[in-house]
């Protein structure tokens, strides 16, 4: 009552809203649970006078009520979850082990990997070991994210069932895979998509043709966002708009011609100094003012995860109406492509604008029809557009990814993995003579945006 002054009074409050005393032996049993000294004993003895009743007592508006049988369907879900993971990985090492001494099969082909598990002393865990993966009974260094689904497996059922240890079929996508509806394609949906190698930094190597990417159009959403936008940040679009009509007017000042308009005194300076030291004077010492064409081709890849719900997703589309508004004014060529995915076997690319497409009432109903998928698997979605961006004739090509958050996808392409993946594929976009650049929302980017 001194640390806590009025509590007894709100507690009566609110016992008095419960619905009244307990009906029948609930009274009797809860009289003797709340006597001083009562314990658990106290409650075995009246669970035997309680457990046939048929009216229970009515549950106080501050008591939590208990469904198992809602428990049961989220273990169920996360076990499957489980497992699915767990078999994704071990398809991927089956198909990077070395098979050249392994037992043919009846195809005559090299058998599948064997993989088991064993337990290995571990003094920093509660139990005093931890499950280690073997392939062929040799050890293998899963990533931190496989770990974790063992441990999440071993503590659902103690140990890590045989038939979790069976792979997900093969490492490559191949016929017969679910695709992007669940179904069971055949050979012509395959041919559909496009395979992209995934980089893999734990071993240092790419998987061969691991991602199956499909790219599909953005259904058009035919209302008013983008006149809303228009309306909404009509003064920063005026001021876009002379900002990049100044860009477009610009003149480049040429430096170090062997004639112009104007002494370029870096190079006089130069020259002077090469004169002293008996050196042989630069020719080049005039500047000159230049109208340069522009030869800009810019491809934006919009992240349309899941986790953009809401008004992230708002922010990107009222993003791409400016941009596209200011765009139109520097006369530059430019694309849209969202991406999402959900694993390596159906990985996603939305057309929203083609780079020789006009902004046309079809384009601005496809911005508004941006809506969220899936995950963020960003280094098939990356080569697939600078694949695209490099097919382009331009002097200066950009590939600009707007995104809230950091690489992720439900079959280990979190964490490190992701992020240097999409590393990987940013350094194979520079080696085209693409210029990437990334506009994220993420507070915590500084932890692995600089790394990309």
């Amino acid at each position: 009552a001194e640390a806590l002054p009025g509590m007894h009074r709100v507690m009566m409050g609110l016992r008095e809203g419960d619905g009244g005393p307990p009906p029948g032996p609930w009274a009797r049993a809860a009289a003797g649970v709340e006597r001083p000294g009562a314990g658990v004993a106290e409650s075995c003895d009246w669970l035997p006078h309680v457990y046939e009743e048929s009216q229970c007592p009515a549950l106080p508006c501050y008591a939590g009520r208990l469904y198992p049988e809602r428990t049961e369907a989220v273990i169920a879900q996360r076990r499957a979850r489980d497992r699915e993971a767990l078999q994704e990985v071990l398809a991927c090492i089956a198909r990077d082990v070395d098979t050249g001494g392994r037992r043919p099969d009846e195809d005559g082909g090299a058998a599948p990997a064997r993989f088991s598990v064993t337990r290995a002393e571990d003094l920093e865990r509660p139990e005093g070991f931890r499950f280690e993966l073997l392939v062929e009974g040799k050890p293998v260094a899963p990533l931190e994210d496989v770990r974790r689904t063992l441990d999440s497996i071993a503590q659902d059922f103690g140990h890590i069932p045989s038939e979790y240890l069976v792979p997900a079929g093969h490492g490559r996508y191949g016929p017969g895979t679910a695709g992007p509806s669940g179904e069971r394609p055949g050979r012509d949906l395959e041919d559909k998509g496009h395979r992209y190698d995934e980089w893999d930094h734990a071993r240092r190597r790419y998987r061969k043709d691991w991602c199956l990417l499909y790219e599909k159009d953005v259904h058009p959403q035919w209302d008013d966002f983008v006149e809303r936008t228009r309306r909404k940040y009509r003064g920063l679009l005026k001021e876009l708009s002379r900002t990049f009509e100044a860009l477009r007017g610009e003149d480049r000042k040429l430096k170090r011609q062997p004639y112009g308009d104007d002494i370029d005194l870096d190079a006089v300076i130069e020259s002077y100094v090469d004169r002293r030291l008996g050196r042989e004077e630069a020719q080049r010492q005039f500047q000159k003012r230049r109208r340069v064409e522009r030869d800009v081709a810019v491809m934006f890849l919009v992240d349309m995860s899941g986790s953009t719900k809401g008004w992230i997703n708002d922010a990107e589309r009222e993003a791409l109406v400016l941009l596209c508004e200011s765009l139109e004014t520097l006369g530059d060529r430019y694309a849209i492509y969202g991406f999402s995915g959900y694993s390596h076997r159906r990985c996603e690319v939305f057309r929203v604008k083609r780079m020789e497409e006009e902004y046309t009432e079809e384009v601005r109903a496809r911005i508004s029809g941006i809506w969220p998928q899936d995950y963020t698997r960003m280094g098939a979605a990356i080569r697939h557009t600078a694949g695209l961006l490099d097919a382009v004739e331009a002097r200066t090509r950009l590939l600009v990814t707007i995104s809230d958050g950091r690489p992720d996808d439900q079959d280990g392409y979190r964490g490190p993995y992701g992020v240097e993946d999409t590393r990987q594929a940013l350094l194979e976009a520079k080696h085209r003579g693409i210029h990437p650049y990334c506009v994220t929302i993420d507070l915590e980017a500084h932890e692995y945006l600089p790394r990309m």
